[in-house]
């Protein structure tokens, strides 16, 4: 229930009145917030003027700043976001890290839960004219508009305002709401007004439904609200958004203040024409901010933009974006792009609101210049980070606010989410071939990932607690010892020899062999020899450095499976004859596309992705790799395997994909894997000499070796980590000093 204040009330909290119109905040604080008073008694912080955003500084002028900000979710591993399970703690901890790196704002999607706005006024509370400010986003009922494809069908209108209405009293300390699962709900009684930068109402835009409202509701006449209105060339889903923006003025003007206000925008709606984009979809409708224009709203108004540098493919496709080129002489699509936006917009602030590169093993989509959604490690996650925040910084954008403040573990990617069964226990393991997991500066690193530094010793396996380490339990002569534990992002192996290891000579293979099936290993790869009772899906082969990989077995292998004949046939089908035991673990990074379904052929690009980079993780050297997989020192090997390349869809509840046929949606099945039996064997480069668990038996039967296992876990073990990434930032909001 909301219970709203009067404008008296608002008045006699605040300090006295400065000359110039100065008020220095309200009662409640020591050192509170600049804020400008108009002659009604309206306050103002920030506002627009022409393309630049303005803060008021507490010597009674405007000046124009370069907002530099975070996106902050609202959840931590183990949750999933309509849980909201962030605690003041964790918010004055992220805040204080925030603050620190340089960044002056944070935004958030969504109403959080109460303690949010309590803990910034805490965090706030001794920061004087310098706070930590905040953008409030207003989730809209995204999925009644894909379902529906009509802005206005049914009470969709009715749900966003509520939202909208909700947003606003919660950020000013004003409601009380019931429980609702999947929403944030309490008592709001923090009022957090003063730390309120701006207003971002909306979320993404399906082109389909704006294209199929605007053609639906042609008759509708142009919104014209007292503070927003849409302009006489506003299409009806602009008029739409202009009804939301009017609407979101309403709701605060009560509470005495105005801040500037922005709709969600991204580049697949932008204004822009792109004829080197091969899907339609991508560039079927604009919605434009300048057909929505403010009436009466003195805080101001501005365009806001999501735009990475890999999606859609026309930043590697679209030759008119091939104009400038960066210091490697590669072509910088992203830079030019900007250029083209910005050049729309003369009069009006043009922010990017979400931008960045995760630091995953996994990748999505190819950029132009290596700017690839994944692949990456931390440094280089910052480097690119750094450099697109600097691309949009001179092009003259108001303001950049990355994608994203932590890692966010229940998060998909197109490429992934038909591996990741079920997919109601995503947040219950990291999955680093999901690239989307992990656009944090702020990493959230599985639970073992502090205690197990890969770096070729396993001295620091000794101080794991008692039981947490298995000892295999075969033989096999030359190896000493096998080390096996586990946690929610890998599978660990310790591997102990009988003399030093030189994968000059000596290659390490450890089959993985999880259910019913698999492949025999080729001559080559166990020569002489042959298994009974079970084969591996999977198998590590460790030995020089560009041959050290996860392979999955051809039968089993996931991506042929579903973009082969048996699923959406856009793979060559192997020769007779030719098709070896085990295939290089791949991702599909585009898909085949041709004409009338696009514009242009475009074909099926993958990357191999089982690769095994050996490096370290110790984070004290620098040569510190965050994508390090194995590592060896003398006579010891220790490796961490990510568990989708063993097969499993779910390790939290022992899930592995299943050899039947795919599904309706060409889905895959699962089933639950007593555990893992790993077969280790070395072989002699080049020759036929093989160490194995079989002896110098011919044979081994798998079912004799105990399998490694664990019980499901439903609790997650995390710890956090602020990423090299998070230095790159720091460095260049340094060096972009906030004001232009």
């Amino acid at each position: 229930m909301i219970t709203r204040r009067t404008l008296f009330i608002w008045i006699t909290a605040a300090a006295v009145l400065i000359a110039g119109g100065v008020v220095a905040g309200f009662a409640v604080n020591k050192t509170p917030a600049t804020a400008y008073k108009d002659q009604d008694g309206t306050r103002f912080t920030f506002k627009t003027e022409g393309d630049r955003f303005m803060r008021y500084e507490k010597d009674g002028s405007w000046k124009e700043m370069f907002v530099k900000g975070v996106n902050l979710g609202a959840t931590v591993p183990g949750y999933f976001p309509g849980e909201l399970p962030a605690t003041e703690e964790d918010y004055l901890r992220w805040f204080k890290q925030i603050d620190e790196m340089g960044a002056n704002v944070i935004r958030i999607y969504t109403v959080h839960q109460p303690v949010f706005y309590s803990a910034l006024v805490k965090y706030n509370k001794d920061k004087g004219s310098d706070p930590l400010y905040f953008i409030q986003g207003i989730w809209s009922p995204e999925e009644q508009l894909i379902e529906r494809q009509d802005a206005y069908a049914d009470d969709i209108g009715k749900q966003f305002k509520a939202e909208i209405k909700k947003a606003v009293a919660a950020v000013y300390g004003d409601v009380a709401v019931s429980p609702k699962q999947g929403a944030s709900s309490g008592e709001y009684t923090a009022n957090a007004g003063k730390y309120l930068m701006a207003w971002h109402v909306g979320t993404e835009w399906d082109p389909g439904m704006v294209k199929n409202t605007n053609e639906k509701h042609g008759d509708v006449p142009v919104y014209k609200g007292g503070y927003f209105a849409g302009t006489k060339d506003a299409t009806p889903f602009e008029s739409w958004l202009a009804e939301l923006l009017d609407y979101t003025a309403e709701q605060e003007k009560q509470y005495g203040w105005e801040h500037p206000v922005t709709f969600t925008n991204w580049v697949t709606t932008d204004v822009l024409s792109h004829p080197g984009e091969p899907l339609f979809e991508e560039d079927m409708v604009s919605v434009d901010a300048r057909h929505v224009q403010p009436t009466g709203w003195k805080g101001g108004y501005f365009a806001a933009y999501h735009a990475y540098p890999y999606y859609p493919d026309f930043f590697r496709t679209d030759a008119t974006l091939q104009t400038i080129k960066d210091k490697q002489g590669n072509f910088n699509t992203y830079k030019a792009y900007l250029r083209k936006l910005k050049a729309q917009f003369k009069d009006m602030p043009v922010m990017i609101t979400e931008y960045g590169v995760p630091s995953s093993l996994g990748i999505s989509h190819f950029g132009a210049g290596d700017r690839d959604q994944g692949g990456h490690n931390e440094r280089e996650q910052g480097e690119i980070d750094a450099s697109l925040t600097r691309d949009i910084y001179d092009e003259g954008y108001a303001g950049a606010i990355l994608f994203m403040w932590q890692d966010e573990w229940f998060k998909k990617t197109w490429n992934t989410m038909p591996f990741e069964i079920p997919a109601d226990r995503r947040a219950y393991w990291i999955n680093v071939l999901t690239n989307e997991k992990m656009f944090g500066v702020l990493g959230m690193l599985p639970g073992k990932e502090k205690q197990i530094v890969i770096d070729g010793s396993l001295s620091d396996w000794d101080g794991l607690p008692q039981g947490e380490v298995k000892h295999w339990q075969g033989k096999v002569q030359g190896i000493q010892d096998m080390r096996i534990t586990h946690d929610e992002g890998y599978l660990y192996l310790g591997i102990r020899l009988d003399k030093d290891f030189d994968p000059a000579t000596t290659k390490l293979y450890i089959g993985s062999d999880t259910i019913a099936g698999g492949n025999e290993p080729s001559a080559a790869q166990l020569p002489g020899k042959k298994l009974e009772g079970g084969a591996p899906e999977t198998l590590i082969e460790i030995g020089k450095d560009a041959e050290s990989q996860v392979e999955i077995a051809a039968d089993y292998d996931f991506h042929e499976r579903l973009y082969g004949k048996e699923g959406y046939w856009m793979l060559p089908e192997a020769k007779p004859g030719q098709d070896k035991p085990f295939h290089p673990w791949k991702l599909a990074i585009s898909l085949q596309m041709n004409p009338p379904d696009t514009r242009f052929a475009h074909p099926f690009i993958d990357q191999t992705i089982g690769m095994l980079k050996r490096g370290t993780t110790d984070r004290s050297k620098a040569e510190f790799d965050s994508l390090t997989s194995w590592q060896y020192r003398g006579n010891e090997i220790e490796m961490r395997i990510p568990w989708m390349l063993l097969g499993f869809a779910d390790p939290s509840s022992l899930q592995v994909i299943d050899y039947s046929p795919l599904k309706d949606r060409r889905a895959f099945s699962t089933v639950k894997t007593e555990g893992i039996r790993l077969i280790p064997w070395l072989v002699q480069q080049g020759g036929s000499q093989v160490s194995w668990p079989g002896g110098t038996a011919k044979t081994l039967n798998v079912q004799d070796i105990a399998p490694y296992t664990w019980e499901p876990w439903d609790t997650v073990h995390y710890s956090e980590q602020l990423k090299q990434s998070y230095d790159a930032m720091k460095k260049v909001y340094a060096e972009l000093a906030g004001d232009k």
